[in-house]
């Protein structure tokens, strides 16, 4: 009998969350077969088998916390393996006489797994009902039995959907039942009582990623002095720059020139230049990197991800905008791994893209700086004293630590983003 363990994910990770099984009990799995997938802080993990078998039971459900090392499934092993073994009996009878000993043993594994109540018999052969163990808990929870829950699978197995839609039934039946009994002239409820108790809702549980963030967020605010200083860039040479090389840039690299690599060059250069902003505190002690892996962050299916793009210092624009491609792409893809996620010095984030014209951003601790990017707009702006212009401005924002950070070097470094922009030939010429 072999044991399926959750396996070491990462130094900082020491649990997940079971988000959905892809084998059931009863499944013949080849090693090397995904069995589950497994949803953590940053990314989801799937597990596969480390031998062929049968899947025998599932110790965990979808939902259930499970931590590093924890045995979630037994499979039945078989070496060399690659398909379900056919029945013996008729082969060699001969055999049947020393397996009956271990066949009750091995029924009341099955009934464990999928408990249910017995169906009417025909001969001397039970019938079992299969269940989900997320639809068994759900059950448990509710005081349900199973055999009570129709099914709309065509083997007959009752999943969690099947739970959840029996209790709202039942829900709605005794709802209607009360509402038919009470008297002409009831007494009324108190506010409190029946305060939004007709109106619609719907609860939905908050997945592992999203009470990470939430947690997370509030974890800086609480944790550190954070600050915010603004400035807004004038766009017009960047957009003409990319207006003259993009088609070039294209095919010479395959790859579109967008604004991302020049903001992450300009970021570099001012990390260097004011290169408290690319430190973190740990204790007494202040580390300050000299190496620059920018992360940017993107939107993915389940929350914001912010990966990041390795020693951006040495990166062509083509090598930036590669990098955050790819990482774009992993994340709506949801393939990301946790090395993509991990180590940032510094990040980007561009609200602009979903039309946001000004925000605050909120620090990616450990990290102590974060720039947010927004909406290009047009805006009258005043050339000189006799000249007003309307010009592509984006306002940008700098949130900070100011346990470490002082107004006077946030305001200089978000000043230098916005000069080195205003001019990005000059960015090429920053080491």
């Amino acid at each position: 009998m072999g044991e399926i363990k959750v396996p070491e994910l990462a130094e900082s990770i020491s649990e997940g969350t079971v988000a959905q099984w892809l084998k059931q009990v009863g499944d013949f799995v080849e090693k090397g077969d995904y069995i589950v997938e497994l949803e953590t802080d940053k990314v989801n993990v799937e597990i596969t088998a480390e031998d062929s078998g049968v899947l025998t039971e599932l110790l965990a459900g979808e939902g259930d916390t499970v931590q590093v090392g924890e045995t979630i499934a037994r499979l039945e092993a078989k070496e060399g393996a690659s398909a379900p073994a056919a029945p013996k009996t008729e082969e060699k009878p001969a055999e049947e006489a020393p397996k009956q000993e271990a066949a009750p043993a091995q029924q009341k594994t099955v009934e464990e797994v999928a408990p249910a109540a017995e169906a009417p018999q025909q001969g001397n052969q039970k019938q079992w009902l299969i269940a989900s163990p997320a639809a068994r808990k759900a059950a448990r929870e509710r005081g349900i039995k199973l055999d009570q829950v129709p099914t709309t699978d065509p083997l007959g197995r009752v999943r969690k959907h099947d739970i959840d839609s029996y209790a709202d039934q039942k829900s709605n039946e005794q709802k209607q039942q009360a509402q038919a009994s009470k008297p002409a002239n009831p007494v009324s409820p108190s506010p409190a009582a029946s305060e939004n108790s007709d109106k619609p809702v719907e609860r939905e549980r908050m997945s592992r990623r999203r009470q990470t963030i939430a947690k997370r967020l509030v974890e800086v605010q609480q944790t550190a002095a954070m600050l915010t200083t603004f400035n807004e860039v004038d766009m017009t040479a960047v957009m003409a720059l990319r207006k003259r090389r993009k088609d070039k840039f294209f095919e010479q690299h395959d790859v579109r020139l967008g604004f991302m690599s020049f903001f992450t060059k300009a970021v570099v250069a001012a990390l260097k230049k004011y290169p408290l902003l690319n430190a973190e505190i740990q204790g007494n002690e202040l580390l300050i990197k000299k190496f620059y892996d920018i992360g940017i962050a993107v939107s993915a299916p389940d929350g914001l991800v912010v990966p990041v793009v390795r020693d951006a210092d040495r990166k062509t624009f083509a090598g930036i905008e590669g990098s955050i491609v790819d990482l774009a792409k992993k994340a709506r893809d949801n393939k990301l791994s946790l090395k993509d996620l991990q180590g940032g010095t510094f990040t980007i984030t561009n609200g602009g893209v979903f039309g946001s014209l000004m925000s605050t951003p909120i620090l990616n601790g450990p990290q102590v700086g974060i720039l947010g990017m927004h909406k290009v707009q047009l805006r009258p702006v005043a050339i000189d004293e006799e000249r007003i212009e309307n010009r592509p401005m984006m306002y940008i924002a700098l949130s900070y630590d100011h346990r470490i950070v002082d107004g006077k070097e946030a305001v200089s470094f978000l000043a230098t983003v916005k000069e080195l922009l205003e001019d990005p030939e000059s960015l090429l010429l920053e080491g």
